[in-house]
């Protein structure tokens, strides 16, 4: 009897061992659960450390798979050193690497902005995906089915002057996973999720007040409603497993069809 044909045998991660920054909450958080309750071990590295690990703790009783938690700056390079030791310790290797990391604040004058926060920005949401995947890349190039995932914003590709350095920043990491996905072709595949509204706690975080955030929740897209974290986890379910084998150099837009909207209207 012929053995019955599994449609979704190629999203399964078992044998994958995944680091995710910023991954304690949110969005984070929710790529962090998917990817091992497909099968995957993973290291969640996260500015606060405890969250990280806690989240970490219940993920692991959810799924059954190993996860793990740490404290991480990845503006730092001795952190982005020590949480890929860590992970290779514990694993045995790397073979996913999720840049999930970014923030950024609200300038009600974007005239206003000094340099330090644009520099600030391009640091924590640009150079620390750099030097992540730099960091893993040794690891990478020794997995089966290696991938680099970014988490980009719809922001960098609309006008959106009062978040100007995030928005900004992370048009730089566009520019910049297509050129190291060119760098590293056919050896680790690169792509990014351009990511529209997630109403999350880090909105409030990033100085959105009450009313902005409650506007957001009708948002101005074809589908109608704003994101959830499993929307953005589920296309990085895609991009790190080899069902995605032959995507690389991609920005995925999970946004409910907003640029659509923008560009043409309703």
């Amino acid at each position: 009897m012929a053995e019955k044909f599994d449609a979704f045998a190629d999203f399964h991660m078992d044998g994958h061992n995944v680091i995710i920054t910023g991954g304690a909450q949110n969005i984070g958080a929710g790529v962090a659960k998917t990817l091992a309750a497909a099968g995957a071990n993973v290291m969640i590295a996260d500015l606060q450390g405890d969250k990280a690990a806690a989240t970490a703790a219940q993920i692991e009783a959810e799924t059954g798979k190993r996860c793990l938690g740490m404290a991480c700056d990845v503006t730092k390079a001795e952190d982005i050193n020590a949480v890929v030791a860590a992970t290779v310790a514990a694993f045995g290797g790397i073979s996913t690497l999720v840049n999930n990391v970014g923030w950024g604040p609200r300038h009600a004058d974007p005239t206003a902005i000094t340099e330090e926060e644009l520099v600030n920005a391009y640091r924590l949401n640009t150079v620390s995906a750099y030097r992540m995947s730099m960091a893993c890349l040794p690891h990478l190039l020794k997995a089966s089915n290696p991938s680099i995932i970014n988490s980009g914003s719809f922001s960098s590709a609309v006008p959106a002057y009062d978040i100007l350095a995030y928005g900004t920043s992370k048009a730089a990491l566009n520019q910049m996973m297509i050129s190291i996905a060119h760098m590293l072709a056919q050896k680790v595949r690169v792509n990014s999720v351009l990511i529209g509204t997630v109403i999350t706690e880090g909105y409030g975080d990033a100085g959105l007040d009450s009313a902005i955030q409650e506007r957001l929740k009708h948002p101005d897209n074809l589908i109608g409603r704003t994101g959830q974290p499993q929307d953005i986890a589920n296309a990085m379910l895609w991009l790190a497993s080899p069902a995605s084998s032959w995507v690389s150099g991609q920005i995925i837009q999970v946004h409910g069809g907003g640029a659509v909207v923008r560009l043409f209207g309703e």
